[in-house]
């Protein structure tokens, strides 16, 4: 059994026991949270929706971190002109503890 869920603008292919990294929430680390459902397949049963009614993704919250740095390096040729910049996009771990439908 699988599912697809939505969060933070993007979409997951979850099943049971896999561990994702979404983008922050507002939620304490060891707190169980719902994510809504775009599509569920149930041993070749495939149902969708915007979201599925009576359907939802619960996860666990393992960790709020930040991804690896991506640097961002801009410049215009002969004029000396440079500008370096860093960023690093936090996110929070999220363990599939169960599928609901």
């Amino acid at each position: 059994m699988y599912a697809v869920i939505v969060s933070g603008g993007k979409q997951f292919r979850v099943e049971q026991g896999l561990i994702i990294k979404v983008e922050k929430l507002d939620a304490e680390v060891g707190v169980k949270v719902k994510f809504d459902t775009l599509l569920v397949n149930n041993e070749g049963k495939i149902m969708t929706g915007n979201p599925i009614a009576n359907a939802y993704v619960e996860g666990e919250v393992l960790a709020h971190d930040k991804a690896d740095k991506i640097n961002i390096f801009k410049y215009k040729p002969k004029k000396n002109i440079r500008k370096r910049q860093g960023h690093r996009q936090p996110y929070t771990a999220v363990r599939i503890v169960g599928i609901n439908v």
